[in-house]
């Protein structure tokens, strides 16, 4: 009898305990994975102290034995026909890719493209073993006017890239007349990504790649800035500001995500029967849930297949332009509006240029690493011991209607203790600064703004 009374309150006091941590308990910063790592070719070199810390202009020039290979790729491609009527339900149409392909082949002009984006000044420099490639940008300043220049990190995400911001660096560091700060751009390609090196060894993650852009940074002479970004881009500044948050500014993203708290969960659920209680463009965005959770089985396909098996579709994605295509700009099209599925051309044009569609696919092709990018997936896959951190930094969110999942600024605020700005936009979805550049360019100086008059 005593040892069964012992029994049930030994179990009651670890279901108290239990309840008490998950509600209320202290989060304790897991730092593993924070010391300096490898991920080059081989084993690491002996002695570290000699490794090239330097930062080396760089200037992209494809071969044109790439360029000719790909032209003679397109034009071997081959094609099935859709199922009549079915737009882009199906995924991307292939008649319409037919189109795409043709443009491609005969009107598209990499050296054009090339040309234009090398206007902005690019660099590499060795960390970890990576040459990590970036675009940095710094202001023209006006002569006799007394401007506070401010560092900030832009991120892209997956399938984009460092061209997703090649309209909206230039309205970041051009000096405006309401503020008396301007921006000093940095915009790296993710390992994996661009023009960077892909890792050559397992377990490059969201910690490594926060922890190269605190070198990255450093080296360029930045103790303290501000992070920005999307997706993957959002991810990776939360980290930064996560475990960096004296070394981190501001964190404005534009898309945010987030393991809900237990309280948020009720939350949840209460808003989901009363809307009224919050804002409705925040409504329209998480609600109704069971609507959200269709669109995403829908559109996350590529999530499982990446996170699982990504050098198995990477086979077929390094062989095949084509396929390269379709299954990238697919993204495009669905992840600016869901609606789109129903154009037969997948509304593709309607927020981009063919030109600036291809230029981003030529920038996975060319460099042959969509499945490094890809293995991001799995390499981050239930890596979540972050999510159980605040972000305690300064925190601004741009909330565009069309992004895929976001959740109401009332859920945010547990995890995002300083949450200083929360702007809902008018229009635009995942790919802000490729689609509404302006718009994300005036959130980001607003955000900046509040801060600055903060500190």
């Amino acid at each position: 009898m005593v040892l069964g009374l012992a029994a049930v309150t030994f179990v009651l006091y670890k279901i108290v305990k239990f309840v008490y941590n998950l509600l209320f308990g202290k989060v304790e910063i897991d730092q593993t994975g924070y010391e300096e790592g490898w991920y080059g070719r081989g084993p690491r070199p002996d002695n570290t102290n000699s490794s090239d810390t330097s930062i080396q202009p760089f200037k992209i020039h494809v071969p044109d034995e790439v360029l000719t290979d790909l032209k003679n790729r397109l034009q071997r491609a081959r094609f099935e026909p859709p199922l009549e009527d079915t737009k882009f339900h199906y995924g991307f149409n292939s008649n319409y890719l037919q189109s795409v392909v043709e443009y491609w082949k005969t009107e598209f002009d990499w050296r054009k493209q090339e040309e234009q984006i090398n206007k902005y000044p690019h660099f590499k420099t060795c960390i970890e073993g990576i040459d990590v490639h970036f675009v940095h940008v710094k202001p023209a300043l006006p002569e006799g006017r007394k401007m506070k220049v401010i560092p900030i990190l832009i991120t892209h995400g997956w399938p984009g890239s460092f061209y997703e911001f090649h309209k909206l660096i230039p309205l970041l560091t051009t000096v405006s007349d309401d503020e008396d700060f301007v921006f000093e751009v940095v915009c790296p390609s993710i390992p994996g990504y661009g023009f960077s090196d892909s890792p050559k060894q397992k377990g490059f993650n969201l910690r490594a790649t926060a922890r190269i852009f605190i070198t990255l940074m450093k080296r360029l002479g930045h103790k303290h800035f501000y992070v920005q970004g999307g997706d993957w881009g959002s991810l990776v500044s939360q980290f930064l500001g996560k475990f960096y948050p004296d070394r981190i500014m501001g964190v404005h993203l534009n898309m945010f995500s987030d393991r809900p708290k237990s309280w948020d969960i009720l939350k949840a659920i209460v808003i989901a029967y009363f809307p009224s209680l919050i804002p409705e463009e925040e409504y329209k965005a998480f609600y109704p849930f069971k609507k959200l959770v269709k669109y995403l089985l829908q559109e996350t396909g590529y999530f499982h297949l990446q996170c699982t098996k990504p050098d198995t579709v990477g086979c077929a994605m390094a062989d095949s332009p084509v396929g390269l295509a379709a299954y990238i700009l697919e993204k495009f099209s669905t992840w600016t509006d869901r609606e789109n599925r129903s154009a037969p051309d997948g509304n593709l044009t309607k927020k981009f240029t063919l030109d600036e569609l291809l230029t981003n696919i030529m920038i996975y092709w060319v460099n042959n690493n969509f499945t490094a990018s890809a293995r991001y997936y799995k390499e981050n896959i239930g890596d979540r011991e972050h999510e159980k951190i605040p972000l305690t930094v300064p925190s601004g969110v741009a909330l565009f209607p069309n992004e895929f999942f976001t959740i109401p600024r009332c859920l945010a605020t547990r995890s995002t203790t300083q949450l200083v700005s929360y702007t809902v936009m008018p229009r635009g979805g995942h790919f802000a600064a490729f689609e509404e550049p302006r718009l994300l360019a005036d959130d980001i100086w607003k955000f900046v703004a509040i801060v600055q008059k903060m500190n």
